[in-house]
């Protein structure tokens, strides 16, 4: 192992979880990002092998086990080396899409006249 702690927002970026450090910043100061289950609101708080991180990512909750603290930010191979995934993002299946109200017009078709937003509003039963 490289180092026995690193900052966390340097490893979040390392880890390919963030574009920038700057964003793995702002999430960590927001209070979004948990440390053992601790919430943490400064972004130069440390991790180091064992801690796990739970915090969200686009519409998933991600939870990983800090397995190394890296050196740099290399490929995406070797940043899953960093991490264990203790709860992969699940994959969306066609029962959990939403589905599209009926009330949606088609791209392009303009703006609806009133007499479309009367049966719009008879539809929706207001």
């Amino acid at each position: 192992m490289s180092e026995a702690t690193i900052r966390i927002d340097k490893w979040l970026w390392f880890a390919r979880f963030f574009k920038s450090r700057t964003l793995a910043g702002k999430r960590c100061a927001a209070g979004r990002v948990r440390i053992n289950g601790v919430p943490i609101s400064k972004s130069h708080q440390t991790v180091q092998p064992g801690d796990v991180l739970t915090f969200p990512q686009a519409h998933d909750i991600r939870v990983v086990k800090v397995l190394d603290t890296g050196t740099r930010r290399g490929p995406a191979g070797e940043a899953q080396t960093l991490y264990e995934d203790l709860d992969p993002p699940q994959k969306k299946s066609a029962s959990t899409e939403v589905k599209p109200s009926s009330a949606l017009r088609e791209p392009g078709a303009g703006r609806p006249t009133k007499a479309d937003r009367r049966a719009i509003d008879r539809l929706k039963g207001n």
